[in-house]
This record gives structure tokens, C-alpha cells and sequence, in this order.
């Protein structure tokens, strides 16, 4: 996934906004706090050309060492004298040779042009600092995307928070499903140590089993409903972010989830909840979403990210003290 095309912070001038026209930068950059226009820039005129001025007729200009097409090479103390920093291979500034395509340069080739063979870590000359080729990573909003530790660390916190609730609410439904199965796995662990495989005369299962396994269920996604989605629904947060200070925010704006947008984000991974017992397939379609973040760039978000249209960054320190360029971007400026 590639960002798309849009005004941003230019990492190599945190004070300046350019715009990203999805393979590259486009256009002269503007101040950061102003508003950017809602396409691309103006095309600019092209530059004028650069013409080298005449050399003198008695002391004409050559390289270094470069003699003219015709005649012996000037001896030491006779002859025209050289330019500087000047030869063949680079001519004057601006200068290019006739027939190149527009943007060439002598020195390497048109813009983001790589030659073979270069080390790790090349990058194009005129790129920003750092910058390898790729586009910069998106900053929603200004703010900095939350990393996969922090993630998964928020994560296993609020999993902690609810599974003692459960243990409060559902602790005596659990207790009375195990009392109902104990008889018949007690049976099954002593003819097993005996060496009895036969099934006959084993302690029935009554039907209150199998109510209680689906009231345990409902319980406890009810449970982890009401923990979350209110939280997520007032700012983004349940106890866990901001433990690891980090927040689900839109894409499109900086503002809360709401309670709509809160609630599809939490069905996509709570509701499967409801079918851990069918063999354990819920369980596998948490793990899947769970896991989803690793493979989408350069967002990193979940599927149920992807469902609500939101993003999960991180929360600077301080309201005063914010990153160096955590910048906000007015809202609908991020892809």
C-alpha cells in the first residue's frame, strides 16, 4: 500500500509542508501553519537557460587538460588557460547535452535514478535526509504511528482487566460447568490409568452443560463489550493505551470515534468471542486480525482498523511539549 498522493510534512523541513504525488515530491514547499491548496501545486516555469559567457579572444576558456579538437596540446606557460572545476564531463552549471531528457543531470542521471551497483543505504542526491527511495512514513494527524510492541503490550493489559471481571461476574458459572463435567472426566482419567478403553457405563453429560458453556460466553462478551467500547467511543483509549499512551483516532479527522464508529471497530475482533466454542474458530479469527497489522504498510493497521476507518498512533508526552514535527494537518489531509 503506498501513501497517497497529498500535502506533508517534509522530513527534511519539519517548518515546511510539500506536496507527495505518490512517487515523489512535487512542487516548492509552503510553511507549515498555512493552508495547502486542495490539488497539487502549479506547475513552475522552466528554468531560463543558463548561457556560458563568451570567452576572451586573446586567454580563451578550456578544462584542465582538455585540449581543443584540433592542434598540438598548449605547453606549460603558453596557450588558453582552464576554468576552474570546469571539464567535459560536467560543463557549466545548468548545462546539459543536447537531445537529454528534461531533469537530467550529468552526474547521475534523471531524479531518483539508482546505478548499478550501489551500496547499501545510496540514496539519489537531492532527496531528503535519511530518505532511501521510499516514501516517508505517514504521520495521521502530526502524530507518530504506534509502533507493534506498544500495540500488543495495550492489548494484553486490557485482556488482564477483563479476564478479572469475568472472574467476578463469571466465576460461579464456571465453577458450576466444571462441577457438572468433573464426573465424567474423573471416570475417564481412572479407566485410562487402567487401561479400560470402553465408553460404556460412563457418567452422562447433562444438557445444563452445555447451557452453561454458552452463558459463560455471552458473559464474557458482554463483558468485554462494555469495557471497551464506551472508552474507545469518548477518546480513542481504554485503560491499556493509555498505560502505553498510544490512541485509535480517524483517518479523515482529528476527532473522537464515536460511539458508532467505536462499536464496528470493537465487532471485528469481540464478536468472535461468541464462537469460541465451535471448535475454536473465534479464537482463530481474533489471532488473524490480531496479527493483520504486520502485514499492512505503511499504516499498520488491524482489520477492524480497516472496518471503522481508523488508525492507532501514538500520544506525544506532553499537550505542551509535543515531537519536534508532530505538526497537526488540517482535517481530510491524510490518506
Amino acid at each position: 500500500m503506498s501513501v497517497q498522493p497529498g500535502w506533508y510534512v517534509d522530513p527534511a523541513d519539519t517548518e515546511t509542508r510539500r506536496y507527495w504525488d505518490g512517487e515523489g515530491w512535487l512542487g516548492a514547499p509552503i510553511p507549515v501553519d498555512a493552508t495547502p491548496p486542495d490539488g497539487p501545486p502549479p506547475a513552475e516555469p522552466p528554468p531560463a537557460p543558463v548561457t556560458p559567457a563568451a570567452p576572451a579572444a586573446a586567454h580563451p576558456v578550456t578544462a584542465p587538460g582538455w585540449p581543443p579538437h584540433s592542434g598540438p596540446a598548449p605547453q606549460p606557460g603558453h596557450g588558453p588557460q582552464a576554468a576552474p572545476g570546469w571539464g567535459p564531463q560536467a560543463g557549466p552549471p545548468g548545462w546539459a547535452p543536447p537531445g537529454t531528457p528534461p531533469g537530467w543531470t550529468p552526474h547521475g542521471g534523471p531524479p531518483g535514478w539508482t546505478p548499478q551497483g550501489v551500496p547499501p543505504g545510496w540514496a539519489p542526491p537531492g532527496g531528503p535526509p535519511g530518505w532511501l527511495g521510499r516514501p516517508p512514513e505517514p504521520r495521521p494527524h502530526g502524530l507518530r504511528l504506534a509502533g507493534y510492541g506498544r500495540r500488543l503490550v495495550a492489548r494484553l493489559i486490557d485482556f488482564g482487566l477483563v479476564f478479572a471481571l469475568n472472574v467476578l461476574v463469571n466465576g460461579w458459572f464456571v465453577w458450576r460447568w466444571l462441577d457438572e463435567l468433573m464426573p465424567y472426566w474423573r471416570e475417564a482419567f481412572r479407566r485410562g490409568m487402567e487401561g479400560n478403553t470402553s465408553t460404556e457405563g460412563m457418567p452422562p453429560i447433562s444438557e445444563q452443560t452445555g447451557l452453561l458453556q454458552v452463558v459463560i460466553v455471552v458473559i464474557a462478551t458482554a463483558l468485554w463489550l462494555a469495557y471497551e467500547v464506551p472508552a474507545m467511543a469518548a477518546n480513542g483509549q481504554t485503560i491499556g493505551k493509555r498505560v502505553m499512551r498510544i490512541k485509535a483516532v480517524p483517518i479523515a479527522a482529528d476527532q473522537p470515534l464515536g460511539f458508532g464508529r467505536a462499536l464496528t471497530r470493537w465487532t471485528t475482533l469481540g464478536l468472535p468471542t461468541l464462537l469460541w466454542y465451535c471448535a475454536g474458530l473465534g479464537l482463530l479469527l481474533q489471532l488473524v486480525d490480531s496479527l493483520s497489522p504486520l502485514f499492512d504498510h505503511p499504516l499498520r493497521r488491524a482489520l477492524h482498523d480497516k472496518r471503522a476507518q481508523t488508525v492507532v498512533v501514538e500520544v506525544p508526552a506532553t499537550a505542551t511539549s509535543p515531537a519536534p514535527d508532530d505538526h497537526p494537518q488540517p482535517s481530510g489531509d491524510t490518506p
